[in-house]
């Protein structure tokens, strides 16, 4: 076994004294009302943290840091794009958040409404999820790579009383207008909001339409600023939608006292990052990852949270990462593997490291994705720094596994996010909900109660929230990823056991980009599977059957424009293959999971309840140049 005491007696605590043990993280939060109860048990498997609490999350990020380091850099944003830069201190930050909070109160935003944000990586984005905090609202933020149908669904389920969006957002090659995405959006919705808000951004300026969309700039020239409204611990935060669902969504939610202890307990004791420092996780303010690491996390603790509207690579080149590093004296970076592929191919030798001054980087972290060893091994030696891999999902809003450097540095091992972190009671579990031996894979799940800061429930649906994670196995929380703990209790992810894939650290359903394929008129069935991808860590790969007498003559580009159009760029759908026909089990189930197998290379083994094995025969040199 390895030496990791401290990290097992807090572990320890966790899980066997959970009460106690969160009740003295919940100490570093400013309550408006102190927790006396800490955990709500009354009726599982629905669990609920200080129960009787009563906070503000904005207050707890901005207004009680003001004394002590009210002129310190609270944001910097940092936009390679557009050639801008510019910081926040926590005093700035907070009058431009309470400013744009009495620009929402006097648009009738109030406690428990709601107000979708559909904004690009630019401060107002940060200042908008702050003001809808302050008031007490419910922010829900929709990824700008979305599609104006995967808006309207969202518009719908959430049925925000405003949203707010900008003219544009802007990539290394392209300006993408986001107003006619949110106006179509509007024109298929059911729920009506009462009003936009539309930041213009010197690079494009778009119309508004009269009577409903405000202009950001001119109202928040003459708001009032609004104070912080308390709110129960167990008010929702904020609603966060996965990505790719068909049909509703899945909004997860998020409350704002168990959010605030997590995120604070994990700031200091996962990533070693306290006030003062600088931490940037290089994400999407769109994405779970944006919302904790980019946001709510740095500010809580009191350090200075970077905003970045660029990308790794060709803004302008593969040393973007560390001219960032340099330039601000990051102390902690949290990327996606997809980033260091990226900057591997472009750069291998790491050549551009050598520009800039990186002595400021204890640790660089991953996440959204599994790090492979080999990016693992790269990272570590052209960096010399520990290179941490982590998991965790939308549902959590923090790290499942890690390696808690605040706590104790544990032994890395390449493939592995480490251990579990504190309250969170990970198990492996047998199709019959029998414990796994070391090494053995199967379930991961989490014993109830999770801990704080995860979802509590789906918005406005507590039996799909039942039904997804709570049923499979009685007691516990499914994760829907395989894997196995080793002898030293070490978690190794092996991937999702359903039809999700990841791409780039989104999650995406196979089963969406499906539905878009299979409403084609030409299509008479179709799958789609993710295949591996050098950079991506996996891509959708469509494969359809014609109907007969169709042609297949510009049929892909129609396939790829119309997933583009329904779902968005970000589904990464670039390739179509027409076949003859689909490998099916003999109840008409396409073989999916075994066409992965063998699009990864992989010896997959002809199923025993195959309909036809020439199918899949006929099928592999198709397979195979997938990769």
């Amino acid at each position: 076994m390895l030496a990791v005491g401290d990290y097992r007696e807090i572990f320890a605590a966790s899980v066997s004294e959970p009460e106690a043990f969160w009740a003295e993280a919940a100490s570093a939060v400013s309550w408006t009302k102190a927790p006396q109860r800490i955990l709500d048990d009354d009726h599982p498997p629905f669990y609920r943290w200080f129960p009787d609490a009563e906070l503000n999350t904005c207050f707890n990020a901005l207004d009680r840091h003001i004394e002590a380091r009210g002129d310190q850099p609270a944001l910097i944003y940092d936009s390679p794009v557009t050639g801008c830069k510019r910081v926040y201190t926590y005093r700035e930050l907070l009058d431009e958040t309470a400013r744009f909070a009495g620009v929402l109160r006097g648009l009738g935003v109030q406690k428990g409404d709601r107000v979708v944000l559909y904004m690009p990586m630019i401060p107002e984005a940060v200042v908008a999820m702050l003001a809808c905090a302050r008031l007490g609202a419910v922010h829900s933020v929709v990824f700008g790579g979305f599609a104006s149908h995967e808006l309207a669904t969202r518009i719908d389920d959430a049925q925000p009383t405003v949203i707010v969006s900008a003219s544009c957002g802007i990539e290394p090659t392209r300006l993408i207008e986001y107003k006619p995405m949110l106006d179509h959006a509007l024109t298929r919705a059911v729920h009506q909001p009462r009003a936009c808000v539309i930041f213009q951004r010197d690079q494009h300026r778009c119309d508004l339409v009269e009577g409903r969309d405000h202009d950001w700039t001119e109202l928040i020239a003459t708001a009032e600023p609004a104070d912080p409204v308390p709110v129960a611990a167990t008010d929702p935060l904020y609603v966060l939608y996965t990505s790719g669902t068909t049909g509703k969504p899945k909004g997860i939610v998020r409350d704002n006292g168990g959010h605030a202890v997590a995120l604070l307990w994990s700031m200091a004791n996962i990533y070693g990052v306290g006030p003062g420092e600088v931490f940037w996780a290089a994400s999407d303010v769109g994405w779970v990852v944006g919302h904790s690491y980019i946001v709510y996390a740095p500010l809580l603790a009191g350090a200075t949270t970077v905003l970045y509207e660029g990308k790794p690579i060709g803004t302008p080149d593969p040393g973007a990462f560390w001219r960032v590093v340099s330039e601000y004296g990051v102390a902690v970076l949290f990327s996606a593997p997809t980033a260091l592929r990226a900057i591997r191919k472009e750069d291998p030798e790491a050549s551009h490291l050598a520009r800039y001054d990186l002595s400021s980087l204890r640790y660089l972290f991953q996440a959204g994705e599994r790090l492979d060893p080999d990016t693992y091994h790269w990272a570590s030696q052209v960096l010399g720094i520990p290179v941490i891999d982590h998991w965790w999902q939308t549902e959590t809003g923090w790290a499942i596994a890690a390696n808690p450097v605040g706590v104790q540095q544990l032994p890395l091992k390449a493939g592995s996010p480490t251990v579990p972190m504190p309250g969170y009671d990970v198990q492996i579990l047998h199709i019959d909900g029998s414990g796994c031996e070391h090494g053995e894979e199967g379930a991961i799940c989490i014993r109830l109660p999770l801990p704080p800061g995860t979802l509590p429930t789906l918005w406005g649906d507590d039996a799909r929230f039942e039904a997804s994670y709570l049923c499979e196995h009685p007691g516990y929380y499914l994760t829907g990823d395989g894997g196995y703990l080793d002898s030293d209790g070490y978690l190794f992810v092996m991937g999702r056991i359903d039809d999700v894939i990841n791409v780039a650290g989104h999650r995406l359903s196979t089963g969406a980009i499906e539905a878009v394929v299979a409403s084609h008129p030409a299509v008479a069935e179709c799958a789609v599977i993710g295949v591996a991808d050098e950079i991506k860590g996996q891509v959708p790969r469509g494969f359809v059957v014609l109907k007969a007498g169709a042609s297949p003559d510009g049929l892909a580009a129609e396939l790829v424009a119309a997933v583009r159009h329904s779902i968005g760029a970000v589904a990464c759908f670039n390739a179509v293959d027409v076949v003859a026909a689909l490998p099916k089990t003999r109840s008409g189930k396409i073989l999916r999971k075994t066409m992965r197998g063998i699009a990864d290379g992989h010896d997959e083994p002809v199923p025993s309840t195959i309909e036809d094995a020439g199918v899949l025969d006929a099928l592999r040199t198709v397979l195979r140049g997938a990769r």
